[in-house]
């Protein structure tokens, strides 16, 4: 029999009653096991599992720890990810029929240093089809549901992690966020979800679809769990040339130090028309935020209005010019062989991307160092962290954000990554928090933004947020 108890532990909790071995490896590996096998097929969260070596590597880890030995902060905890990341010898399809019997030849940095920290690997996650979508649609392997009401979308494109970390068939799980794709789902589902800086984690190993915004980080229940996984995954690495020699930081350290003083810059504007954070966030969204920042304040924090500078209205557009070029070159041979085994909306935004001019692709990488240079004056020498909505309306349903079934939506569609896209371009930390719900039940959540690697502060931010609010997940519907 599961344990739902047991499943229900954040991620630190479980690594600490391994670690007194207050409950067994093996314990832990058979529940979450279990949880998968009986519930994962009903949110369609669920692409493989791993079960004979789950079970081996925890046995291994329980043995380890008797003779006083642990590996690291997660020693003999399960988890399960996205399925994008490259183990060797293992299939890793990226939600695709292209891909599904991939098996690479290299193991991802992220999995290594998981690896090294004593995590225990047990299965994949679905995921839009090759990680292109912010809803979590998938022609391919079935659209991914949410654990709130499994009518709505779970936000993509990392929809598989999200839906397994709220409804407790994973402690937590690695995403990729190209455009929003790890901020957006964990707002669609109440979850912690952090894109770190630019280089601060290796992508080597992990499939790649815009290599110059591509950021891989956590989807968690709680910020400590979320910081603990960002902690593991971060530094250097030689055989990925876009990582950040930066020192190393533990981002636990000061987690419970507080936020008196702080400054949290909200914009006043982006854009003044159909474009603007006041035009296209929905009311009850706002209505949300505003409750958070009420939060923020009476935990010591200062509220600062702040007008963005004008350079970022372009953010969104160059962001786009750039994943699509990027993504229509690294697909360019398959959608020449292949074209009919894609799904026909990631076939389609694949062939559009191939439109825009080496012109325009250049022009949008050379203006990045600009607009960031820009907006690190105009908002970070006034502000420590700024505010922002994630998703800029209320989850949707699957049905009615499905282009395929209601083309009126794709207007909807275009405005998603509104909140969330600038960030990537820019290269900015971006960590996604709960924040409350809208009308129609479902979660909605906040994103606070910080100078490039100051990922620390983030989480020291949305901690003290965190101590100030209660959170509860939905009853499963599995119930």
């Amino acid at each position: 029999m599961a344990d739902e108890a047991l499943s229900r532990m954040s991620l630190s909790n479980v690594s600490e009653a391994i670690a007194k071995r207050k409950v067994s490896s093996l314990e832990v590996v058979r529940n979450s096991l279990e949880q998968l096998e009986n519930h994962a097929s009903k949110l369609n969260c669920l692409a493989r599992i791993f079960p004979e070596k789950a079970l081996y590597d925890a046995q291994q880890a329980d043995m380890e720890l008797a003779s006083g030995n642990s590996r690291g902060s997660l020693h003999g905890v399960p988890l399960s990810h996205k399925d994008m990341f490259y183990r060797n010898a293992q299939i890793t399809a990226c939600g695709s029929k292209i891909c599904e019997e991939y098996k690479p030849e290299v193991t991802a940095t992220v999995l290594l240093k998981l690896d090294q920290a004593g995590a225990l690997d047990i299965g994949r996650l679905n995921m839009v089809e090759f990680a292109y979508g912010l809803t979590g649609h998938n022609e391919i392997t079935g659209d991914v549901r949410n654990p709130w009401n499994p009518e709505y979308i779970p936000g993509g494109s990392s929809s598989g992690p999200a839906a397994a970390v709220a409804s407790f068939l994973s402690y937590g799980s690695l995403g990729s966020d190209t455009g929003g794709s790890i901020r957006f789902p964990a707002s669609c589902c109440g979850l912690v979800g952090m894109k770190p800086t630019y280089g601060r984690v290796s992508r080597y190993g992990a499939m790649p679809l815009s290599f110059s915004l591509d950021h891989i980080g956590p989807l968690t229940r709680t910020v400590e769990d979320c910081a603990l996984l960002t902690n593991i995954i971060s530094g250097s690495d030689t055989i990925d040339t876009t990582s950040a020699l930066n020192p190393e930081t533990d981002f636990l350290a000061e987690l419970e130090s507080g936020i008196t003083g702080l400054k949290i810059g909200v914009p006043t504007t982006y854009g003044s028309g159909p474009c603007g954070f006041l035009d296209v966030v929905h009311a009850e969204v706002l209505r949300e935020m505003e409750k958070s920042l009420a939060v923020f304040r009476s935990a010591g924090a200062e509220i600062v209005p702040i007008p963005l500078p004008e350079s970022f209205e372009i953010c969104n557009d160059l962001a786009n010019i750039i994943a699509g070029a990027e993504s229509s070159s690294a697909h360019a041979n398959w959608l020449k062989q292949r074209a009919d085994d894609y799904g026909s909306q990631t076939r389609e935004r694949l062939l559009t991307g191939s439109l825009f001019s080496a012109i325009d692709y250049l022009e949008a990488l050379k203006l990045r160092k600009v607009v960031l240079k820009e907006f690190l004056q105009t908002v970070f020498t006034k502000v420590d962290v700024l505010h922002t909505p994630v998703v800029p309306i209320p989850v949707p349903t699957l049905a009615e954000s499905n282009i395929q079934a209601n083309p009126g939506f794709i207007e909807y569609l275009s405005q998603l990554g509104h909140c969330t896209r600038p960030f990537d371009y820019l290269g900015l930390p971006a960590l996604s928090v709960p924040a409350g719900q809208t009308d129609n039940g479902l979660p909605t959540g906040f994103q606070l933004v910080a100078p490039p690697f100051e990922e620390a502060l983030l989480f020291r931010t949305a901690r003290a947020y965190e101590k100030e609010t209660s959170w509860s997940f939905p009853e499963l519907i599995f119930q």
